[in-house]
């Protein structure tokens, strides 16, 4: 039911202006080959999620079936008006407000004369369906929904989707990081206004263009908060609830340029299966409470757990590791120890051990949608403080100085297998 998904800009430069900037010209060049990438799909109808498309009560939705205006963006308007007059499917709205409504939203369907349309939905819809090919469907972003509900909202759109039997072109329109410059600029040398919002920004696109948008939907909390995303930047959970909330996709960047010192790309995900969306769960938190929810996480590439314990456990926004050794999965020898003929410690490589105990921290941390760098607080357990410590704190040091996260070391007389280092750490997902 999903042909193909689209995370493009709608600031109107690219739209009015794409010859004022390399920039804006070359994401409008983007825009183009993306039309003709949809043009090769099976699709009969383009859904449109705009963070610029606000709502404060529930959803709204587009019923109008040809919604024609004369629009000016509030913010550039000395770009001049955008005049448009789109088809727009009257009949979809309403099973997607209908499966909305079995979440407990409010909704509304939109469908009189002069309702407007943002700018960033007539800027991708022009660009992406002109001459009105597809018929067009909008649903509005909720300003106060977070991630659980927006989520929700994308899942009850694919389920509107198996309803109608459409095959969908789905559209988020959304800008990267979204801090813009206060002052007059010459478009020529527009540019990232931030250079952690530009180190940001390239992440994400590294992760659109590997097809990971379960990958970003787990980073965009993080996203938003640290390079000012475009409304937090929960577009990508509308998206990844539509999508099926995994990362088999096909992702190609067209490009990555700034937009007014915003971030803009323009980026598709292609299903390598068909998309099956994952149901709503009837007791799963909603909006604020989503923080509660938790998973159980056992990582296919971590070694086997000795004991009645899961590699790791998402509770909220963190993850919490078991106990990590240096144990490799599926194999006997343990890096960095030596047994003798009993099964005791002969001679053992503490260095050895704590490389082997990191990596074995980042398989299970990414298995659990977190990374390296989100580690928040480290346990540290050596059986031999005194004669290990130096060998391990200089190791630890090559993984750890750029993160700084809290630590602990403690010296125990045993660790429950042959080994000399095991770590305890908490995440941020």
């Amino acid at each position: 039911m999903i042909a193909k998904a689209l995370i493009v800009p709608g600031l109107p430069q690219v739209l009015l202006a794409p010859e004022k900037s390399p920039g804006w010209g070359k994401i409008h060049a983007a825009y183009e080959a993306a039309r003709k990438e949809i043009e090769n799909t099976e699709a009969d109808l383009i859904l449109y999620y705009s963070t610029q498309w606000l709502s404060v009560l529930g959803y709204t939705f587009q019923a109008d079936p040809a919604p024609e205006w004369v629009h000016v963006d509030q913010n550039f308007h000395d770009l001049g008006s955008m005049p448009y007059k789109f088809r727009v499917d009257a009949e979809f709205p309403k099973i997607y407000a209908e499966e909305v409504k079995k979440d407990g939203h409010h909704t509304m369907l939109a469908n009189y004369y002069g309702f407007p349309i943002d700018t960033g939905t007539i800027v991708a819809q022009k660009l992406l369906n002109p001459g009105n090919r597809l018929p067009a469907a909008m649903v509005s972003c909720n300003m106060y929904a977070e991630k659980q509900e927006t989520i929700d909202l994308g899942r009850a759109g694919f389920r509107a989707l198996e309803r109608s039997g459409k095959k969908a072109i789905a559209v988020l329109v959304t800008s990267l990081s979204n801090r813009f410059f206060i002052k007059e600029i010459d478009p020529r040398e527009d540019h990232i206004s931030s250079a952690k919002d530009d180190e940001w920004n390239r992440k994400i696109v590294e992760l659109l263009g590997e097809g990971r948008l379960e990958d970003v939907a787990q980073v965009a909390r993080d996203f938003g908060r640290e390079a000012n995303g475009d409304m937090g930047f929960k577009g990508i959970w509308w998206l990844d609830g539509l999508c099926g909330e995994s990362n088999d996709f096909s992702g190609k960047v067209y490009d990555y340029q700034a937009i007014w010192g915003t971030g803009a790309t323009v980026a598709s995900l292609t299903p390598k299966h068909p998309v099956q969306a994952r149901a709503a769960d009837p007791k799963e938190p909603k909006g604020e409470k989503a923080s509660l929810e938790h998973e159980i996480v056992q990582a296919e590439k971590a070694p086997e757990p000795v004991g009645a314990y899961p590699h790791a456990r998402r509770e909220g926004e963190f993850v919490f590791l078991s106990g990590v050794g240096p144990r490799q999965r599926g194999k006997k020898e343990i890096p960095g120890v030596a047994l003798d003929a009993n099964g005791n410690i002969r001679d053992y490589d503490v260095e050895v051990q704590t490389r082997s105990v990191i990596e074995n921290v980042r398989t299970i941390l990414e298995a659990a949608g977190s990374s390296f760098d989100k580690i928040v607080d480290v346990q540290v357990f050596l059986t031999n403080m005194k004669a290990d410590f130096a060998a391990f704190n200089k190791v630890y040091a090559e993984y750890f100085s750029g993160i700084q996260a809290t630590r602990t070391t403690i010296e125990v007389g045993s660790l429950p297998t042959p080994i000399a280092v095991e770590f305890k750490v908490i995440a941020r997902v």
